[in-house]
């Protein structure tokens, strides 16, 4: 027996909806606008045949959330079977910050969770009550990745000493990612 297809506005408002959320995290875990796109469409294909009752637009939020991330891991491990060479990255009318360079590779370098947690924290501005229940984990859960994840960035770009110098990254490039908890940062909001 054939499995029907969910309508057409069903898919374009999910789309219209989550589709942004569901790139950035593609995006996030990916770092390649072209595996962020296949994880996209392979997202909404997915979505597009399957049969579960979505009782509320979180529970349709959560279900995204969880095909991406999964989706993400299943590319992660195809990477490392499958090893592939880079190609260079685009030419562009202003030089790449190296700062912001280390700082999405140490972010993409993250195990998926913690950068799951990173990204739904500063990039989509979510609390920790809201990550749980759509990761469907506890509060306290969320922050100790994210205090692992936090802790691991540190690790892996110097700790205290490069600091400063990241400081630069968080004004330009990645302001939500380098905002919480740096020295800098404070010292910044303590001055008259």
């Amino acid at each position: 027996m054939k499995k029907e297809l969910r309508s057409d506005a069903f898919l374009q408002d999910a789309m219209e909806r989550w589709g942004d959320m569901v790139y950035r995290l593609a995006l996030g875990h990916t770092r390649n606008i072209a595996d962020a796109e296949d994880i996209y469409q392979d997202v909404f294909l997915r979505l597009l045949r399957d049969t579960t009752d979505f009782q509320t637009e979180e529970h349709l939020k959560a279900w995204l959330l969880h095909v991406t991330q999964n989706r993400c891991c299943d590319h992660a491990r195809h990477l490392q079977r499958h090893s592939t060479q880079e190609l260079p990255a685009c030419i562009s009318d202003s030089p790449p910050d190296p700062a912001a360079e280390e700082l999405w590779q140490a972010v993409a370098a993250l195990p998926p969770k913690q950068l799951t947690v990173i990204h739904l924290f500063y990039e989509e501005g979510r609390t920790t009550e809201q990550i749980a229940s759509l990761l469907h984990c506890r509060p306290a859960t969320v922050r100790t990745r994210l205090h692992r994840a936090r802790k691991a960035l540190k690790r892996l770009l110097g700790g205290d000493q490069d600091e400063e110098r990241f400081e630069r990254v968080r004004q330009a490039d990645a302001p939500s990612i380098c905002a919480a908890g740096t020295k800098a940062a404070r010292a910044e909001s303590s001055r008259p």
